[in-house]
């Protein structure tokens, strides 16, 4: 069985039955080889003619699925299925499912690297948020344009006008790529998911680098949810001792959850907890405790280390950073923009009451931060479109403005990317209280541009 390659995907097609014996008949060992040293981004199997399967027929190219990705990194899983085929799935690996799922070809294609930059607007839900959260992020770092649907209703009301959308995306799931540390964000709290036996690997999967660009953003707070590490070596150890260490730089915290020490050694924790690292045995011991959370990811002035000044480079693609605002802010409050002053100082918010405010990262060709101060009216209107109704829930327009700004940062993205510049973006960084953000940014210099929409003052911020 051969597989057919378009646009950095390679898809294996069976046809009829699934279970251990066909299965084993449609895989044999130079197909096993074939799909290890295929050059493809993305490697997956195609369920759209094949009649019935039970789990041991898809646990031979689960096993495939290990063994490509520990090779090549490929994003690994199925794709062309019905719903009845997607739960059944789901089904049989519950919380196991290490691959990813997409309801067609041609949605697969859009998390692929071959799709990307093609500004797609994408009507999206599932009904795992951190799964919507990760999804929204891959196309918007792919240069699309997803619409977050928050719930079923919202969803199956959204999805009936489908002349506003090219695509529709449900019942998909991205599973670990294996390449790197999956990542997603929980109010202010970065978390990051871990599995398996962690050794000297772990400095490669993990990205150090969107990791140091979080703290220059101004998150604080990183939890590491271990439930399925089964054990660490000493280099996994000296790992997270140095990246605690690094972090109190800036005041942050790191935490452990779910970590069973069963086959570590307890000297482990130890030596953890003597590098700073928290230890918590459920998420909602962080998550649910509203007072531990806000002390743990509490913004706090730092003793940053390398403050750089703006370049010349990066004043020359102002014009794309301030355009990828407006031209997102423009159309989720129907408003026009007035640019008021555009001055290089430190940043100066004259009034403070009112205001919410967000920061997102940027790295690579270019790096640096950007800082958008709102008032709450203009967030209000800003994120009603995402929600799908008015909202003076302060904790849901904090959460919506993080979506918000993280189509800012695609728009970033794509703007730099016509000018031959490829950055990669952090996840979104919101502050209910500007002082939070003023200690966080401290005293570096950026250009400030004050805008105006329909009379609310806005305020955007580009610094490194």
């Amino acid at each position: 069985m051969k597989a057919v390659v378009k646009n950095g995907v390679a898809v294996f097609s069976p046809q009829g039955f699934l279970d251990a014996n066909s299965t084993s008949a449609f895989l044999n060992i130079e197909d096993v080889t074939a799909a290890e040293n295929l050059k493809a981004d993305m490697i997956l199997v195609s369920l759209k003619k094949v009649i019935f399967f039970n789990r041991n027929g898809l646990d031979a190219f689960v096993k495939l699925f290990y063994k490509i990705r520990k090779k090549n990194h490929a994003i690994v899983g199925f794709c062309d299925y019905d719903d009845k085929k997607y739960h059944a799935i789901k089904k049989f690996y519950k919380g196991e499912i290490n691959f990813s799922l997409f309801k067609t070809l041609d949605i697969a294609y859009l998390f692929s690297t071959g799709f990307k930059n093609q500004n797609k607007k994408i009507l999206l839900y599932s009904s795992d948020k951190s799964q919507r959260t990760t999804m929204a992020i891959e196309l918007h770092d792919g240069g699309h344009n997803p619409i977050v649907a928050q719930s079923q209703e919202e969803y199956e009301s959204k999805k009936k006008n489908t002349d506003a959308y090219d695509y529709i995306i449900d019942s998909t799931f991205l599973g670990d790529t294996g390449d790197k540390v999956a990542t997603r964000v929980t109010g202010n709290a970065i978390i990051y998911t871990v599995s398996g036996f962690l050794d000297a690997q772990i400095n490669e999967r993990f990205n150090l680098l969107y990791h140091q660009n979080s703290l220059n953003v101004g998150f604080r707070l990183f939890i590491f949810d271990a439930y399925k590490v089964v054990s660490m070596n000493v280099h996994a150890l000296n790992f997270f001792s140095k990246l605690s260490s690094s972090a109190a730089e800036y005041n942050a915290t790191i935490c452990f959850v779910g970590l069973s020490f069963e086959k570590t050694q307890i000297e482990f924790k130890e030596t953890l907890e003597d590098a700073g690292i928290l230890f918590y045995e459920q998420m909602d011991d962080i998550l649910k405790n509203k007072e531990l959370l806000n002390e743990l990811g509490a913004s706090s002035a730092a003793n940053i280390k390398n403050k750089r000044a703006l370049n010349k480079q990066t004043v020359k693609e102002l014009p794309s950073f301030i355009d990828a605002a407006i031209i997102t802010i423009e159309m989720m409050t129907n408003s026009k923009a007035i640019k008021k002053s555009a001055e290089i100082h430190n940043l100066t918010i004259d009034i403070k009451k009112g205001k919410i405010a967000s920061s997102i990262g940027y790295y690579g060709e270019l790096d640096g931060m950007v800082i958008l101060v709102f008032p709450v009216t203009i967030a209000k209107k800003a994120c009603e479109l995402l929600i799908g109704e008015s909202t003076d829930d302060i904790e849901l327009i904090l959460d919506t403005l993080a979506e918000l700004v993280n189509i800012v940062g695609g728009k970033i993205k794509t703007l730099l990317s016509e000018h031959n510049i490829k950055v990669d973006i952090t996840l979104p960084r919101t502050y209910q209280d500007v002082d939070s953000l003023l200690e966080v940014v401290g005293d570096k210099k950026g250009v400030q541009v004050d805008l105006s929409f329909d009379d609310d003052e806005f305020l955007f911020f580009l610094t490194r």
